[in-house]
């Protein structure tokens, strides 16, 4: 596809995204702010024990977070297809299903956390990481409750098109997390130090912001009074709605909940190499996962805009803006891919200063360096693949790429071969990059199938 046709998207593209970059930063933000800060608690040695805990906390805690943003994401390419028809009704509809969807999964979450905590033991970790993570997690899982709130007035909001009031949101609730963090884990103003879980209070707070200033700007917003007055009609939810929210976001969720288990999984097989190769493990990962949030943000951006020229049913539109957001993610993770490999060796010890520790954090980053275009570019197709409400094959190949692919030959490598925590990388490498490029095929196919209403021109003044 020429640039020609494409040029015209790259503007409204970008517009959409930024705003969606550094609003799901804003999530990611809080682990390393969590991350960094616990890495530094004296004496070393707890540090170090305390990053690993965050490691296990996050990949075990991660994935039914996941499964329930999967279904919260089911929102966002049924209003942007709305939004298309003009179908104000529906609107109202989706916003009432949605906020009663997503508070019925952050519950369920919840209780989830509390329930499952107890077979960490079943894990095999070491025995002072489980102590410090089992509590963290607890508190880690109730503020999926006021998260999940955010994430149905987020993706209805987004949906619009209105992205920048998510992050303002997002960057603000950061700032409170960072201070709060400061306060909690090394203890001021009179507060007595509570080193790992005063990150986890913090989180909660922080979220319990984001969920009640995002709701407020929903439901009080005077340019969203019209979606409102429609959703007035029906306070509570009906089934044929929820069928389409589901039918739509349970399979986003169950896809997502293939890869992050994935990556959970890896670093459970890496903690059982021990603390160490687990606390470079969560550097990482989290360095890797704020590049990954600002691609899944262009991906953000392509689900709405795919959404919009779909629900108008302009197909070529829709293709031109899938493969904008293509290119948009190769250029950038590409970039991102030749920092990580400049600053190998000196992104570790904003983290810890453990010489171990950062040698084999820089080892990973080398890796992570490499499925920088892999991650973007399969995270961009699940994007531009729900703009088209296509969600249940993607599932069918995360799981097989993944799960018959990536995760065997991670073991092989680590364990077989002696790689340890590299050979488990490589595998994370492999899945993500069969991924990616299957998802690019079915995008092409599908993409190239849906009808032309009207020139494309027409819909990107329009949008």
């Amino acid at each position: 596809m020429s640039f020609t046709a494409l040029r015209p998207h790259i503007k409204p593209t970008l517009l959409l995204a930024y705003p969606v970059v550094l609003s799901q930063l804003g999530h990611v933000l809080v682990n390393v702010c969590d991350s960094v800060m616990v890495g530094h608690i004296d004496p070393p040695a707890l540090a170090a024990t305390s990053l690993a805990a965050i490691s296990l906390g996050v990949s075990t805690s991660t994935v039914g977070l996941v499964l329930g943003l999967g279904v919260s994401l089911g929102i966002t390419p049924l209003v942007a297809a709305a939004n298309g028809r003009r179908d104000v009704p529906a609107l109202g509809r989706l916003l009432v299903n949605g906020v009663w969807l997503c508070l019925a999964a952050g519950l369920v979450l919840a209780l989830l956390g509390f329930a499952l905590t107890p077979l960490l033991r079943y894990l095999n970790q070491p025995a002072a990481v489980e102590a410090l993570a089992r509590p963290w997690i607890q508190v880690l899982f109730l503020s999926y409750v006021p998260l999940m709130l955010f994430q149905a007035f987020k993706q209805f909001a987004e949906g619009l098109g209105l992205t920048r009031q998510a992050m303002y949101l997002s960057i603000m609730a950061n700032v409170v997390n960072a201070f709060l963090c400061y306060v909690l884990i090394f203890g001021h103003f009179g507060i007595a130090p509570m080193g790992l879980m005063g990150s986890a209070w913090a989180t909660l707070t922080a979220r319990i912001l984001m969920a009640v200033l995002m709701g407020t700007y929903v439901l009080r917003a005077a340019r969203l009074q019209p979606y409102r007055e429609a959703a007035s009609t029906q306070f509570l939810p009906d089934v044929v709605t929820l069928r389409r929210l589901l039918g739509l976001g349970a399979p986003i969720g169950v896809q997502m909940m293939f890869e992050m288990g994935a990556f959970s999984f890896s670093a459970i097989m890496i903690g059982w190499l021990g603390a160490t190769p687990l606390a470079a493990h969560q550097i990482a990962i989290n360095v890797a996962s704020v590049t990954y949030m600002a691609a899944s943000g262009i991906a953000a951006a392509a689900t709405v805009r795919v959404g919009n020229f779909y629900g108008f049913g302009d197909g070529p539109g829709a293709r031109q803006a899938g493969f904008t957001a293509y290119w948009l993610t190769f250029l950038f993770m590409g970039t991102m891919g030749l920092i990580l490999v400049a600053g190998r060796q000196v992104i570790p010890y904003l983290y810890n200063d453990t010489t171990l520790v950062v040698e084999q954090a820089a080892g990973l980053l080398l890796i992570a360096a490499l499925f920088q275009v892999s991650d973007g570019l399969q995270v961009v197709g699940l994007g531009a693949l729900r703009g088209l409400e296509d969600v249940k094959v993607p599932s069918i190949v995360a799981l097989l790429a993944y799960w018959a692919v990536g995760l065997p030959i991670g073991y092989g490598l680590g364990f077989g071969l002696g790689w340890g925590a590299t050979g488990v990388w490589v595998g994370l490498l492999t899945g993500l990059t069969l991924v990616a490029g299957v998802l690019l095929w079915r995008f092409r196919q599908h993409s190239a199938q849906t009808p032309a209403a009207v020139s494309s021109e027409r819909i990107v003044m329009a949008h």
